[in-house]
């Protein structure tokens, strides 16, 4: 068992006095830490949380104290491993504020409902900035304690190697960097050193718990620009806002800014542009990396948003090449550089899942005719059906789930199929191919295959396909 899971069970035994029953892990975000849900019957669920790196699980952590001292509405962190790795927040529950305007995105028409969600959620963006600067110490922040050169510079270095290069796109290096230098100035004369930005202010990073927003995902937050996270807010490649939306949140910010800071519209305005730019260049270098280096396909998918977004700025008389780049790469040339966004919507990818038994049935039909797909042999994972108490069960239920969890691989063995489905996913997608089929068989087909293609179904409503799930050997 992952020493990591070990120490979230620890925990749970030492702040609720049981065992954790049930530990289920949760769809992965665009970071490295993996996230469980841990219950006990009688006992509260919590997520656990397993990072890569200690120092940003303490930035966390020391912000989240802060957060809570405040009053801005976020987890609170309930326990910590000794070596900071691992940790145990309160359960906000499964509603993504991303999810819930999900039809208001999809149309570019929000109704009443989202449009005073999305109000209230960026009312609160103020007090963060304000009241968790006032009392927080900057210098328990990960990377490093504020915006500087350093940071900029980094951003658009990631946005010149991860997304234009990575398209084919060859820039004249000094003519970019030039460039380059002349936003980095712009964008740090305008940050001052009194507000905390949350630095990924974004529909993902809100959940929604009886309808009012709670905070997450702000360990990278640091001193910097108010600028910034209106950016991240109002112009997340997949928000879809209008522009008349834009105007009326920022006008909810605004009015909300006025008991901290007093700065005009047009002044205010003025400024921001420059940080949109920013962000979207930052966010293009990490939808390259994600997703054409990764081959992740939920990142790809964003890229064509963000490039629109970016073509409704330009030109920039102070930016000559930046402005140069994008319109002579325009947006329909770099769509076909990374192949998303040309696909009918009515057409999409269907993915077959099926568990199956060697013993029994064998390998599924491939009912599409195409042939093409991965059988995945379930066969080296400790088997829960050599023990008496799980033979009458399933991969569905709870006990065998944990069995697989906690005394096999079989996490790693996933983490395997899903780097393999994800990349033929992205490269199907490109192609305009609409099936591919994923099999899991195991000696039974009724606990590790069945396993597997749930977790894999799971894992693929992320991404824009159509899952179809089916389970040979059980009912």
């Amino acid at each position: 068992m992952n020493n990591n899971r070990k120490q979230l069970i620890a925990l749970y035994r030492k702040l609720f006095g049981v065992e954790a029953s049930e530990i289920s892990p949760m769809a992965q975000s665009g970071s490295n830490r993996q996230y469980f849900r841990l219950s006990a019957v009688g006992s509260p669920s919590v997520i656990g949380v397993v990072g890569v790196d200690a120092r940003e699980n303490r930035a966390f952590v020391e912000i989240s104290k802060v957060f809570e001292r405040q009053g801005i509405p976020s987890p609170r962190v309930l326990a910590v491993s000794d070596d900071y790795l691992c940790y145990l927040q309160t359960d906000l529950g499964d509603t993504v504020l991303f999810d819930r305007i999900a039809e208001g995105r999809q149309s570019g028409v929000f109704s009443p409902e989202e449009q005073a969600i999305l109000h209230r959620t960026i009312a609160y963006l103020p007090d963060i900035q304000f009241k968790v600067a006032d009392k927080l110490d900057f210098s328990v922040c990960y990377p490093q304690s504020e915006l500087d050169r350093r940071n900029v510079m980094f951003d658009l270095n990631y946005f010149k190697y991860c997304f234009l290069k990575a398209v084919g796109v060859e820039p004249d290096e000094i003519a970019l960097e030039n460039d380059f230098e002349k936003l980095c100035q712009i964008i740090l004369q305008s940050s001052g050193d009194e507000a905390f930005m949350y630095r990924d202010f974004q529909s993902r990073n809100v959940m929604l718990v009886d309808g009012n927003p709670y905070f997450i995902d702000y360990q990278g937050g640091r001193r910097g620009a108010i600028y910034y996270d209106v950016a991240s807010f109002l112009w997340q490649a997949k928000a879809n806002f209008s522009d008349q939306l834009r105007n009326e949140l920022i006008d909810t910010y605004l009015d909300r800014l006025q008991k901290y800071r007093k700065i005009s519209r047009a002044d205010f305005e003025a400024k921001l542009r420059y940080f949109v730019l920013f962000r979207l260049l930052q966010v293009l270098g990490a939808y390259g990396f994600r997703g054409l280096i990764e081959k992740k396909a939920h990142f790809i998918e964003s890229i064509p948003p963000a490039l629109r977004n970016i073509n409704k700025l330009l030109p920039f008389g102070e930016l000559p090449y930046i402005s140069q780049v994008f319109d002579n790469y325009c947006i329909a040339e770099l769509k076909n550089a990374v192949g998303v966004g040309t696909r009918d919507t009515t057409d999409r990818l269907t993915v077959q899942i099926e568990s199956f038994s060697y013993k029994k049935g064998g390998v599924p039909h491939d009912y599409s005719g195409n042939g093409g797909g991965y059988v995945f042999d379930c066969r080296a994972i400790h088997n829960p059906g050599r023990y008496a108490e799980y033979k009458h069960l399933t991969g569905k239920d709870q006990a065998v789930r944990d069995f697989l969890l906690t005394r096999s691989d079989v996490l790693s063995f996933l983490d395997n199929v899903y780097a393999l489905v994800d990349n033929s996913i992205m490269v199907y997608s490109k192609r305009g191919f609409t099936h591919l089929a994923v099999f899991f068989g195991c000696t039974g087909g009724q606990h590790r295959s069945v396993f597997c293609a749930e977790s894999l179904a799971e894992h693929l409503k992320q991404l824009d396909v159509d899952i179809k799930l089916k389970h040979n050997e059980i009912q």
